[in-house]
């Protein structure tokens, strides 16, 4: 009864579209606004940085938006990706709770990225985009469009958050082995990378800097388009192949869970797993309750204001509302790349105003703890990102065993640490501390809010 369960779905179980929760929520998110005017933007506002095909896919309101066979027959090289009964941590644990993992580290890069980079690619080529700029954190995503962009044949430029390009060399090394140029934000190579250069030499970078440099440079060639690896409507809803994919699988394990559980940095791989049971309960199905974990160094739900935002920090995006930090927040250098925006997408910060989810926000220390201890029961080191979920299964887990309750836990294991082993080499050698921002910082990058937002509020 210690052995680890696995279930795994066949190769024609991949989804054949993508489940949008937009049209199941009680009430529409506030809409995006032009900064200049304060007003809705169009479809022609965002045309300079996307195909019109992924613009429809962010303000579509259809609760299916088909998977293009192109995307699918890729995804078939790890999808449908595997969930696990994790019988050996339950043990461990000495808890009543079952806890089930799904597990997106199978893909080629370690990730749930390719998920949305494949797509992304595929619609750009489509176009006839010729070159895809984006920024990446932790690595991740700029490897996943890296391998995705090599597929379609598209010339790939990363901006990568300069302390995370320092930490992980080697996602470096995997974007140029795809064909992809990395180069550490902030840069000399744009305006936004020099001004803040200018004011901070030193500046360790922020994903909000690194947005801007791709931005920018996307707006430079025609071309050229943008790629974002989160946040943004159609991004979450790609990765909703994950949660479609679970609800089957749970259904295989005569399970269902009774609590989900995600990291989130930018909110991705948390509405990937989460949205398609949460559709379900809109729509009269069981009730699920939804734990969304963060960092404690960067607390956008926790800490953050709700209110529209730049996505970037040289101000080049439209207006969106969300939970922020401030778009000039820049959260000290912790491993966890990934999780280190400013803001938490718009949909997951409007699901959580609606009552159907709660945060809360961890330590790095106790993350890699509950990591190490997760590898050792499991055998599967989670990425840094990823251990902020684990440490929210075991917390859950651990309740359920004070409570004598055997609830079903299931949370999204979003990636593998291969490339972070300096990170948990830190950890054993007592130098990975926690680290916190300065209240003042915050308190500055929240007095900044757009003054357009006071209005059309």
């Amino acid at each position: 009864m210690t052995d680890t369960v696995k279930y795994v779905l066949p190769e024609d179980r991949i989804p054949k579209t993508w489940y949008n929760i937009l049209a199941d929520l009680p009430e529409p998110p506030p809409p995006v606004l032009h900064p200049g005017t304060g007003q809705p933007i169009g479809p022609d506002d965002l045309a300079p940085l996307f195909p019109m095909a992924l613009i429809g896919q962010e303000v579509s309101m259809d609760r299916e938006i088909e998977i293009p066979e192109p995307v699918r027959e890729i995804y078939r090289q790890w999808r449908p990706s595997p969930l696990y009964r994790a019988r050996r941590l339950e043990q461990a644990l000495d808890t009543p709770a079952k806890i089930y993992y799904k597990y997106e580290g199978v893909s080629p890069t370690g990730s749930h990225k390719p998920n949305t980079a494949v797509a992304q690619a595929f619609y750009n080529m489509d176009a006839g985009v010729k070159r895809i700029t984006t920024e990446t954190g932790a690595g991740q995503w700029g490897s996943s469009l890296a391998f995705a962009g090599s597929i379609f044949g598209l010339e790939i430029d990363v901006y990568m958050v300069k302390v995370s390009f320092q930490q992980k060399p080697y996602r470096k090394a995997l974007m140029e082995a795809f064909g992809a140029r990395c180069v550490a934000s902030p840069s000399e190579e744009t305006e936004s990378g020099r001004a803040i250069l200018k004011e901070t030499p030193d500046s360790t970078g922020s994903l909000g800097i690194a947005i801007s440099e791709a931005v920018e440079m996307a707006a430079q060639r025609d071309d050229t388009k943008y790629a974002l690896g989160s946040v943004l409507n159609h991004v979450l809803t790609h990765q909703t192949v994950v949660g479609q994919e679970a609800i089957e699988q749970m259904n295989m394990a005569g399970n269902y869970p009774d609590i989900l559980v995600g990291c989130t940095g930018g909110g991705s791989n948390f509405a990937g797993l989460v949205n398609p049971f949460l559709g379900e309960q809109l729509r009269g199905g069981p009730k699920v309750r939804v734990v969304a974990v963060e960092p404690a160094a960067c607390p956008s739900l926790t800490r953050g204001k709700y209110a529209y935002d730049f996505g970037d920090t040289g101000h080049l995006t439209p207006l969106v509302k969300m939970h922020t930090l401030g778009s000039t927040f820049v959260p000290p250098g912790f491993h966890a790349g990934g999780l280190r925006y400013h803001g938490m997408a718009p949909m997951v910060s409007h699901i959580h105003e609606l009552g159907l989810i709660e945060a809360r926000a961890y330590e790095q220390t106790e993350c890699f703890a509950a990591g190490v201890q997760f590898a050792r029961a499991e055998g599967i080191v989670p990425a840094p990102e990823a251990t902020h979920a684990v440490k929210g299964a075991i917390d859950e887990a651990l309740k359920c065993k004070e409570a004598g309750t055997g609830r079903t836990i299931l949370f999204n294991l979003c990636g593998h640490g291969h490339f972070d082993m300096q990170a948990y080499t830190d950890y054993f050698a007592g130098k990975l501390t926690d680290q916190h921002y300065d209240e003042s910082e915050l308190a500055m990058a929240l007095a900044g809010l757009p003054s357009v937002a006071a209005a059309a509020e």
